[in-house]
């Protein structure tokens, strides 16, 4: 593959449009909406990767690895943003603490093991419920407050496991999961956002563990995180986030909450034809 022997100048220039592309999109869609970068940047990276024939085998492992990567700025910069405001519950934060970690370690391990076949059906099959939870808006209630000790360590590590497989911060998960619990609306965000630093820093540590010197990498990666993408993206997400808040005020953002939701269905839906094609 002409990428795994160095890049034309040409395909350089289209890689970085398309991840400048990518960034920017992702910070619209976050101020907009108020969702994670992950779930945007995941499926935009595997189509991107899917079209320059990055190898199957990697594919969605560089999707994830470089997802985790550019959400340790957004979420430091998000969790000090809500801590500052009030929104941050730290008594939240330190009972699911050691649930969240077990669970980043057990997704790192799992994503070693797991074939990029495994990791793209769990990115579709929890997209496709994260989708029709926005685009339905459905009410369900798990109680008031945080179960006991094991419920809360269980709790949290089906976030940090799920979030670390999937590559996105921990809010996607940990906002309606706390919101189910009573946790208003705000706090509940900002806690999230604080729980996706935990998630993404040793999760993108684990991933270029994970990859080093893994085959038919694209240039300029270390292990599963291609600094070329975390380099561009980054900057793009957090300039591009604020263009997103402000149009928020413009249009109408139930509609095209729905409109994310359906791109997301259609996002996991073409990741399972994938599967069994």
């Amino acid at each position: 593959m002409e990428l795994i022997n160095g890049l034309s100048p040409a395909l350089l220039a289209g890689l970085i449009i398309a991840l400048l592309a990518t960034g920017v999109f992702a910070g619209i869609l976050a101020g907009l909406l108020g969702v994670g970068g992950g779930i945007v940047i995941v499926p935009v990276l595997f189509h991107l990767f899917t079209f320059l024939d990055v190898d199957e085998s990697v594919r969605m492992h560089l999707a994830v690895g470089t997802s985790l990567a550019t959400i340790i700025p957004t979420s430091l910069r998000s969790a000090r943003a809500h801590y500052h405001k009030g929104s941050l519950r730290p008594e939240l934060f330190r009972a699911l603490l050691p649930g969240v970690l077990l669970g980043v370690v057990l997704g790192v391990l799992l994503s070693g093991m797991f074939h990029g076949r495994v990791l793209t059906g769990i990115f579709a099959l929890v997209a496709l419920l994260v989708a029709i939870n926005m685009a339905f808006k459905p009410r369900f209630n798990l109680g008031a407050g945080l179960p006991g000790r094991i419920g809360t360590t269980a709790l949290g590590g089906m976030i940090g496991g799920f979030s670390t497989l999937m590559g996105i911060g921990g809010g996607t998960l940990s906002v309606p999961l706390l919101h189910a619990l009573k946790v208003p609306m705000h706090q509940a965000v900002g806690t999230g956002a604080a729980i996706g630093i935990v998630i993404s820093i040793p999760g993108a540590i684990g991933f270029i563990i994970n990859g080093w010197g893994a085959p038919e990498l694209l240039p300029l990666s270390l292990g599963y995180v291609n600094l070329l993408g975390l380099a561009i993206i980054v900057p793009a997400t957090l300039l591009a986030t604020p263009w997103g808040v402000n149009l928020a005020h413009a249009v109408d953002a139930d509609r095209l909450r729905q409109l994310f939701a359906l791109f997301l269905i259609l996002t996991s839906l073409r990741m399972f034809l994938g599967l069994i094609s």
